[in-house]
């Protein structure tokens, strides 16, 4: 069953990269997966529990491709670390352009969903949260509320780059110089008080 759910959320998040959270259609969201439209209503119940647990999906996916190490390669200092889950995000790969096109779907229709909205911004905080953190680990002196800010402004500055990236406007090798310079600014931000 856990093989079936994953298929259709793999599916789903597929159509809402291509067509968008408008264009998904569960007919359409069925075929792609391989189901009934009766399965995919059983499991989710609606449109909505689609869009949910489709944004827990991707979250979770970029969880495993920016945190994926080889078992036997040296571990990262703290810098490094930050540096790599964020640049993790702009790498040229099916699953990443995927998971980055659906979640800009995602944003993008939450600006009329208020339901997805306040789901987006739970996901975006834990996102921030774990950024803010990492800084923390790199300037452990720095105020939280400075911490939190700088993660905010290294988040936004990735989903910006990520959707100039996926639309043609910026290469991907631009884009990852952009996002290190971003680190290096908000670290010598954190720096100075």
């Amino acid at each position: 069953m856990a093989s079936r759910n994953t298929r259709i959320l793999e599916a789903a998040a597929r159509v809402i990269a291509r067509r968008g959270v408008r264009g998904l259609r569960v007919e359409e969201l069925a075929a792609e997966a391989g189901v009934s439209t009766g399965l995919i209503y059983y499991h989710f119940k609606d449109r909505t529990g689609i869009l949910r647990h489709t944004l827990e999906f991707i979250n979770d996916r970029a969880e495993r491709y920016t945190t994926v190490r080889d078992a036997d390669a040296p571990p990262l200092g703290p810098r490094e670390e930050l540096e790599q889950i964020l640049l993790l995000e702009l790498q040229d790969s099916a699953e990443v352009r995927e998971n980055s096109a659906a979640w800009g779907e995602l944003r993008a229709s939450a600006v009329f969903d208020s339901a997805l909205r306040e789901d987006l911004a739970r996901a975006t905080l834990v996102w921030v949260q774990e950024v803010a953190a990492l800084l923390g680990q790199v300037r452990p002196m720095a105020p939280a509320a400075k911490l939190a800010a700088a993660a905010e402004r290294l988040t936004a500055l990735l989903e910006g780059l990520s959707m100039r990236w996926l639309s043609g406007g910026l290469g991907i090798d631009h884009a990852r110089t952009l996002m290190r310079g971003g680190v290096e600014a908000e670290l010598s931000g954190l720096e100075s008080r």
